[in-house]
């Protein structure tokens, strides 16, 4: 091979470590033979020729001899390499296992990663390496919880850093997906601050939609939340410092939400709404999100003319916004699944405890769109007393995702004769408009007046004796040119123009 030449580090490993690598990578020093095999490595034939070379195992001794920080520059590239080694070639993932390889990378962890200056890069790559294991199968996966849960995950959480964020999250659902015991581990007591700390930094960061993390923490939190019934713990155990410690009990709690909570909901509200029909909400979760809609409504009477759509910043109205958004997926989806006996559980159970009453009371006393309140004030005449005092929408949006409620609920639903003998309709067709605050509106009022007309005659006629009393001859839709009217042959209500 002609004559080895020796850096400085390499001085201090002993000969039988260096040769295979050395032997491998036909190269004269340990800095350009890692470099060598970590080229070779990122091919599917390079790695199965290196494990038939038996090269990992010199390489895991190779990083248990390294020194840190003076051995830093070789300990990231023989990482690197092992991380390699490591992808998909099963024969170094069981040798990673049968050498203690979660272990010996703890140990580097311990060194680089968690000291008081922490290593990213190291962590980073020491994190890569076991997420490629974890991906072995259900021993690799065991070996690797066993070794890092709960302790080192949730120091290494606490990192805070989006590099090894995303690694760190890989690996935990890689060892919790199809494993409903380390699922039931990971959303218990110890468990739970492991994710705590992570929705903590991306949701100071908001940087969550803009990493490989959104794809593995939105898998994550969908097992964890949705998948399984673990969202009260979770949701529960982010409560602001000085919460109340039974916050189990949502709906009669009355404490601050914190930016997490509200971030934990924003997730599930989109995990939630981009699967809507994969998804089935339980009876549970449903009445929980509602003890948090009902919970945060106190917002709204300290809250001003809104100024933007969600997310606005302010963890009390992020939590209302977000828990309605996700009571209106849970109303859709017996529309997506057909009316399933479980779907209907969910949301007739809701109405038992007072949901629709509260949708209806909630939006008839938010301020009127300003063409409504405008024919309101018109209608008044000028020695009628002043319009009551109305309440504004904490965000804008907000009264378009009641409709949306609403509206869901009432498609082919008994709820219809509900919203009737609750004096709703008139409520309902008064959304029908444009109103710059709220996007969309007018086709949401226009979707729920609809469900709650089609093939259901009372109701029909209803609207038809506010025709006649002139009730529904309102600005809001004479002044775009539109009335309502039902379709005799098919029963559905429409909007049609007055020409």
């Amino acid at each position: 091979m002609g004559h080895v030449s020796a850096l400085p580090m390499e001085l201090s490993l002993p000969e039988h470590l260096l040769q295979p690598l050395l032997r491998a990578s036909k190269s004269s020093n340990l800095k350009e033979a890692l470099e060598i095999l970590i080229a070779t490595s990122r091919i599917d034939h390079g790695r199965a020729e290196l494990a038939s070379k038996d090269i990992l195992p010199a390489v895991v001794q190779i990083i248990q001899s390294m020194p840190y920080p003076s051995g830093h520059q070789f300990l990231t590239l023989a990482l690197k390499l092992l991380r390699n080694l490591c992808a998909g070639e099963i024969t170094n993932q069981k040798l990673f296992i049968e050498l203690n390889g979660p272990g010996m990378v703890s140990t580097v962890l311990k060194s680089a990663g968690l000291a008081s200056d922490p290593d990213h890069g190291i962590t980073r790559m020491g994190l890569q390496v076991l997420a490629n294991v974890s991906l072995a199968g259900e021993e690799h996966q065991q070996s690797i919880w066993h070794c890092f849960f709960p302790n080192e995950f949730v120091a290494l959480a606490k990192v805070s850093s989006r590099d090894t964020l995303d690694p760190l999250c890989m690996i935990i659902y890689n060892c919790c997906d199809g494993n409903p015991s380390l699922v039931a581990e990971l959303s218990g007591d110890q468990g739970l601050p492991i994710v705590a700390e992570a929705i903590a930094i991306v949701s100071s960061e908001l940087l969550f939609c803009q990493l490989v993390l959104e794809k593995i923490g939105k898998l994550l939190l969908s097992r964890i939340c949705l998948e399984e019934a673990h969202f009260p713990q979770l949701f529960s155990g982010l409560c602001s410092v000085g919460e109340s410690e039974n916050s189990e009990d949502i709906s009669s709690s009355s404490g601050n939400f914190s930016m997490e909570q509200a971030y934990l909901l924003r997730m599930v509200s989109e995990i939630l709404n981009e699967r809507l029909g994969e998804i089935i909400s339980s009876i549970d979760f449903g009445l929980y999100i509602f003890g948090i809609f009902k919970r945060s409504l106190g917002v709204i009477d300290s809250s001003s003319k809104a100024k933007s759509g969600l997310p606005v910043g302010s963890a009390a109205i992020d939590v209302l916004g977000y828990s309605l958004t996700i009571l209106r997926d849970i109303c859709a989806q017996h529309c997506k699944n057909g009316l399933g006996e479980h779907q209907m559980d969910v949301v007739d159970k809701l109405f038992s405890y007072g949901f629709l009453e509260l949708l209806l009371s909630v939006l008839g006393d938010l301020e009127p769109p300003p063409i409504i309140k405008k024919a309101m004030k018109l209608n008044e005449g000028q020695d009628a007393a002043p319009l009551r005092s109305f309440r504004p929408c904490p965000y804008q949006g907000f009264r378009r995702d009641i409709v949306a409620v609403i509206g869901n609920c009432a498609f082919q639903r008994s709820v219809q004769d509900d919203i009737r003998q609750k004096n709703g309709i008139l409520l309902m067709l008064q959304q029908c408009v444009t109103d710059e605050d709220n996007p969309f509106l007018r086709e949401w009022g226009i979707w729920s007046v609809r469900n709650l007309l089609e093939g259901n005659a009372e109701n029909q006629r209803a609207v038809a004796e506010l025709e006649l009393q002139g009730s529904v001859e309102m600005p809001e839709l004479a002044g775009l040119g539109l009335r309502v009217e039902v379709d005799p042959n098919t029963g559905r209500a429409m909007l049609v123009n007055v020409s």
